[in-house]
C-alpha cells in the first residue's frame, strides 16, 4: 500500500514538472517570481517625420574646356583645390596668338594711316571745289577713298579684337568660386575644343538636395504648410546614420509629375561650410514638423504584435502582470508613441516578456537606459 502511494506521488510530481517546467521541489514551493526589466511610460516629444532618398546637387557646376588649340602650359592648381572666380587654372601656349595680335595691330595702324591721308585728300578736294579750282569728279573720288579707308579701319579693328579674344582664351579661368576636380590632361599635351573637359569646378556652399515625393505626401505637406508656413524642417541622414547638423529649406518643387512614379522632384538647400556634402552624393532626406508634439512613449522593445494588433505587458502596484492593447503612433530613435491604451507612469516590461503571462506575479527591476531600448 505504501509503495502504491509513493508511486502515485512520483507520477504527480513528474506531471507538474513536465507541464510547469519546474522541479518537484519548486512545484511544491511555487517557485520564485520571474525577474523582468520594466520602464515607466513617459511623456516625450516625438516628431512625426517622413524619409526619402535624395541626391546632392551643386548649385553651380562648370566644365572647363579649351576654346583654342595649343599645348598646355604649367597647371595653376592642385586637384581638389578651392578656386576663386576669374582665377587662372590652365594656360595654353600664347606665343602664336600673341603674334597674331601684333600682326592685326600693325594692320589696324596701317589702315588708320591710310584713313588719315584719305581725310586730308578729301579736305583738299573740298577746298578746291569751293574755290572753283577743282572738279566735282575729283571731290567724289576723294570722298569714296575716304569711306573705303574708314571701312578698312573698322575691318582691321574687328580682326584685332578677334585676335585678342583668341589670345585671351589661352588663359582658362574659373567662372565661379568652388572646388576644382582632377585635371584630365597634364602640361605639355596638345588640347583643342574637341579635347573634352579639362576639369570641373563645383560650387558646394550652399548645396542642393533633390528628392522625389509622391502626390499624396506632397498634398499632406502642403496642408501642414498652409496651417504653419514655417512648420516644415528638412534634415539629412548621412551614410553612417548620423544626422547632418544643418537644417535645410525647401525652395523649389518641380512643375511636372513623373508619369511612371506619380512623384514630383522637390529641392531643399543646405549650408555646406564644412564640405560634408558632395555633388552626386546619395542621402536620406528627413521631413518633419518644426513643432514636436508630446506623447506617451515606450521603447520599441516593449511592443508585441498578434492578429488582433499591438499589445504590451505592464506591472501594476502589486507586481502583477497585465496585458494592454494599445494603438501605436510615430516611431523614432527606438521609442514608440502610444496614442491610446496606456497612461504615463505605468511600468512597462521591456525585457523578459517571454517568461510572463497576464495575472503572474513578477519581480520587476527598473531597466537602465541602454537596456530599455534593446530588442528582445
Amino acid at each position: 500500500m505504501r509503495n502504491r502511494r509513493s508511486t502515485a506521488s512520483m507520477l504527480v510530481a513528474a506531471a507538474l514538472w513536465a507541464v510547469c517546467g519546474m522541479t518537484p521541489a519548486l512545484a511544491q514551493q511555487g517557485g520564485p517570481p520571474p525577474a523582468v526589466l520594466v520602464q515607466p511610460a513617459e511623456m516625450k516629444p516625438i516628431a512625426d517625420q517622413a524619409e526619402f532618398i535624395g541626391r546632392a546637387a551643386a548649385v553651380d557646376k562648370v566644365e572647363l574646356r579649351a576654346r583654342v588649340k595649343g599645348f598646355l602650359g604649367p597647371r595653376k592648381f592642385a586637384d581638389g583645390d578651392q578656386v576663386k572666380k576669374d582665377q587662372i587654372v590652365f594656360t595654353i601656349e600664347p606665343e602664336t596668338y600673341q603674334a597674331a595680335v601684333d600682326q592685326k595691330k600693325a594692320q589696324r595702324d596701317a589702315s588708320l594711316a591710310a584713313l588719315a591721308n584719305a581725310e586730308m585728300q578729301l579736305k583738299r578736294a573740298a577746298e578746291l571745289l569751293r574755290t572753283n579750282t577743282g572738279t566735282q569728279v575729283t571731290y567724289d573720288q576723294r570722298l569714296s577713298e575716304q569711306l573705303q579707308a574708314k571701312a578698312q579701319v573698322e575691318d582691321a579693328s574687328a580682326q584685332l579684337r578677334d585676335a585678342e579674344l583668341q589670345l585671351s582664351y589661352t588663359e582658362i579661368k574659373s567662372p565661379i568660386d568652388g572646388r576644382i576636380g582632377r585635371a584630365a590632361f597634364s602640361p605639355g599635351n596638345l588640347v583643342s575644343p574637341d579635347s573634352g573637359v579639362l576639369a570641373t569646378v563645383v560650387s558646394e556652399h550652399p548645396i542642393r538636395v533633390l528628392f522625389p515625393v509622391t502626390q499624396r505626401e506632397l498634398l499632406d505637406a502642403r496642408r501642414e504648410q498652409a496651417a504653419d508656413p514655417n512648420g516644415i524642417v528638412v534634415r539629412i541622414r548621412l551614410a553612417d546614420g548620423s544626422i547632418y547638423k544643418e537644417k535645410g529649406k525647401i525652395d523649389f518643387i518641380d512643375n511636372t509629375v513623373d508619369a511612371k512614379t506619380d512623384g514630383q522632384i522637390v529641392r531643399a538647400t543646405f549650408p555646406n561650410t564644412g564640405g560634408v556634402l558632395t555633388d552626386g552624393q546619395t542621402l536620406r532626406v528627413i521631413i518633419e514638423g518644426e513643432t514636436v508634439p508630446t506623447a506617451v512613449a515606450v521603447p520599441q522593445a516593449a511592443i508585441a504584435q498578434d492578429q488582433t494588433g499591438a499589445y504590451l505587458f505592464v506591472v501594476n502596484d502589486k507586481n502583477v502582470v497585465e496585458q494592454k492593447r494599445v494603438r501605436t503612433g510615430v516611431s523614432r530613435d527606438g521609442m514608440v508613441a502610444i496614442t491610446s491604451g496606456l497612461q504615463a507612469g505605468e511600468r512597462v516590461i521591456v525585457q523578459g516578456q517571454q517568461r510572463v503571462r497576464p495575472g503572474m506575479t513578477v519581480n520587476p527591476t527598473v531597466a537602465p537606459p541602454a537596456a530599455s531600448t534593446q530588442k528582445q
